[in-house]
């Protein structure tokens, strides 16, 4: 057999292109992230990455009231609405600090986040500004706080749907009272005036404001859940709290219950005091098939 022959040419490396193999790359690169983003559903594209505020959380729709006493060191909240045990997600409150509500697509982590930024000395307008600084649904948001000296910042819900109308707030010395998918603005006004000419201690002064936004129409849905806490400085943790989860009228049955109590929180308020009289007869009563808020899925 005859023996292979050599070539007479040598194989000599090619020369590499630079622009070609940029522009090679830059292929290789759009084909990955097209190739991704198929397998990524649209829903988690479009929101990017979680955080803690992300979550849509469910719709508290609510009135509520945040205050405080410099003088007698208390700071509380009270709140009412068709959603089920709304006393114990929505109002938050810390001894020698303040008072925090949540509500409308409410965040309930943010109750001692918000009282911790307080308590260090951040002022309300600044914590709120915090807390929504990266949250894509601030605008669905009602938060309320207050400091110890009085100091409050209120943040309402513009984006807010249709059924989430009446909405608004309202703020005076020492207090806020705020509201969403309410009768109309005669509930936070009601609130305002009975927390400002009541003659009590806090805790009366916030249940009479409760009960004269019930009064006055409350939650336009129904009245299914309520609840007040108080803390006050020198004494761990809440000091006072009183809850109805699931009533067919629980601002009322919340006043029973205040009514019947011998906490040291209450005042001279008669309304709080024996014996027990349905504090609005001539109230509207709201369709019976009003269906019970529940929460909507996280999204």
């Amino acid at each position: 057999a005859a023996a292979p022959t050599r070539s007479r040419h040598p194989i000599m490396p090619r020369r590499i292109d630079i622009a070609s193999l940029a522009r090679f790359c830059c292929i290789l690169l759009f084909l990955l992230v097209a190739s991704v983003s198929v397998l990524i559903p649209d829903r988690v594209a479009a929101e990017g990455p979680k955080t803690n505020s992300q979550s849509a959380g469910p719709i508290t729709a609510t009135f509520s009231i945040v205050a405080v006493d410099p003088e007698t060191g208390e700071c509380g909240a009270a709140v009412a609405s068709k959603y089920p045990a709304v006393g114990k997600v929505v109002p938050y409150v810390k001894p020698g600090v303040g008072a925090f509500c949540t509500q409308h697509y409410h965040h309930p982590p943010w109750g001692p986040q918000a009282l911790e930024l307080l308590g260090e000395g951040l002022p309300p307008e600044r914590v709120i500004g915090q807390l929504l600084a990266d949250d894509p649904r601030r605008e669905l948001r009602q938060l309320a706080i207050i400091d110890m000296t009085g100091r409050v910042a209120n943040h309402n819900p513009s984006a807010a749907p249709v059924r989430s109308r009446y909405w608004g707030a309202q703020s005076g010395r020492f207090y806020s009272c705020q509201g969403n998918t309410l009768a109309g603005r005669k509930v936070i006004s009601e609130m305002a005036r009975a927390y400002e000419q009541t003659k009590g201690s806090l805790a009366d002064r916030l249940m009479a404001a409760l009960v004269a936004g019930d009064c006055a129409g409350g939650d336009h849905r129904g009245r299914l859940a309520a609840g007040i806490k108080v803390a006050r400085r020198g004494k761990p943790g809440t000091w006072f709290q009183l809850h109805v989860d699931k009533s067919d009228d629980a601002v009322a049955e919340l006043l029973k219950k205040y009514v019947a109590s011998k906490h040291p929180a209450k005042g001279a308020w008669k309304g709080g005091r024996p014996p027990f009289a349905d504090p609005c007869p001539n109230r509207k009563t709201p369709p019976a098939k009003s269906p019970v808020e529940r929460p909507t899925p996280r999204r």
